[in-house]
């Protein structure tokens, strides 16, 4: 068995070594972000994320990757709140699984797993911030790759959904056996601002269907 990090693979690589291949479309995916519309925002949520969304505007360009997550990922992700007594957001965890000949392990900027203390079952990886103009690593590939542990943690149940940030753009994610997808770009200093809310609250409300079907 051989032991790799997670630091260490990108989306070609992945590809190669475990038969992934990237689709144009993914139900798991295409549903996720098509049911996010019916969601509502209030009007408290709405004020705060035009506020967070005009800090992004105004200093977004001079942020480091801690003060992008910080000061505009984090307080999101605070305004959906998926902790919850079944699940939680757990940030810079080791997670590891055996997968194929590879014990692969590493620690997601943040996923959202089955657990109270420590992360059970992922369900949702988040990883690598990057500003636009410091371009470096694969994102996207580095998200894959613990949203690959995450379906061999969860037994292959449910697909496994993810999500990248590159600067203002977000991309989503989503990973069933061996096909996965990657959303249009939702530009957070604009309007898709709204979409990228809603599209975290269907999140929320879908995992608590599979934690309770697990």
């Amino acid at each position: 068995m051989k032991k790799s990090n997670f630091k260490e693979w990108n989306k070609l690589d992945l590809e190669k070594t475990f038969g992934l291949c990237q689709v144009r479309a993914l139900s798991a995916l295409d549903d996720l972000i098509k049911e996010s519309e019916t969601q509502l925002i209030d009007d408290s949520e709405r004020r705060a994320l035009i506020r967070r969304r005009d800090q992004l505007i105004y200093r977004g360009d001079d942020w480091n990757e801690i003060e992008l997550i910080e000061h505009f990922i984090a307080p999101i992700l605070t305004i959906v709140d998926f902790n919850t007594d079944e699940f939680g957001l757990f940030a810079e965890r080791t997670i590891s699984a055996a997968v194929e000949e590879y014990e692969l392990s590493g620690e997601p900027d943040a996923i959202i797993a089955k657990g109270r203390r420590a992360p059970e079952i992922p369900y949702f990886c988040f990883h690598e911030y990057k500003k636009e103009n410091e371009p470096r690593g694969d994102p996207a590939g580095q998200t894959l790759v613990a949203m690959l542990v995450a379906q061999e943690l969860n037994k292959h149940q449910a697909p496994v959904y993810g999500l990248y940030v590159s600067g203002s753009k977000w991309h989503f994610m989503a990973l069933r056996e061996k096909n996965y997808a990657i959303s249009v770009s939702f530009p957070a200093d604009r309007d898709e601002l709204f979409d990228i809310f809603k599209i975290l609250k269907q999140l929320k409300q879908l995992i608590e269907v599979l934690v309770r079907t697990a």
